[in-house]
């Protein structure tokens, strides 16, 4: 299983979302980066944001109690940022990739109903 890093809530400052995390188990996390990549996980009903350690991956879980503020970045078209273990790593390609997810999202039933209703709901997906 894939080791993940678990988003807690989301502030906006300035111009740019910052999607606070727990403190992860590697105390140094130097090096990170950001995949540009993101996945649906219909069972947790989350988002993964996919980052790049030490020649692994690691998960981003982004949960649907913080996806106001994902709409909310993707609508103001503002950069993301995960803070963790005090580190500020800009989600690139967050916008491209989580817009064509949700696109996929909308109206397929292989997400599971839940997923895709929350989905629709939270970012507007209707037609």
């Amino acid at each position: 299983m894939k080791q993940r890093i678990e988003v807690t809530g989301a502030v906006r400052e300035n111009d740019r979302m910052i999607f606070q995390a727990q403190p992860f188990e590697e105390s140094d996390l130097a090096g990170l980066t950001a995949v540009g990549q993101v996945l649906a996980d219909s069972d947790q009903l989350s988002f993964i944001y996919i980052l790049d350690y030490q020649e692994e991956f690691i998960y981003a879980n982004l949960p649907s109690k913080i996806w106001p503020e994902l709409k909310e970045t993707l609508d103001s078209s503002i950069p993301a940022y995960l803070a963790v273990n005090g580190l500020a790593i800009e989600l690139k390609d967050l916008h491209d990739e989580l817009s064509a997810l949700l696109e996929n999202i909308k109206g397929n039933a292989n997400y599971g109903e839940e997923m895709e209703r929350r989905a629709v709901e939270t970012f507007g997906l209707e037609d």
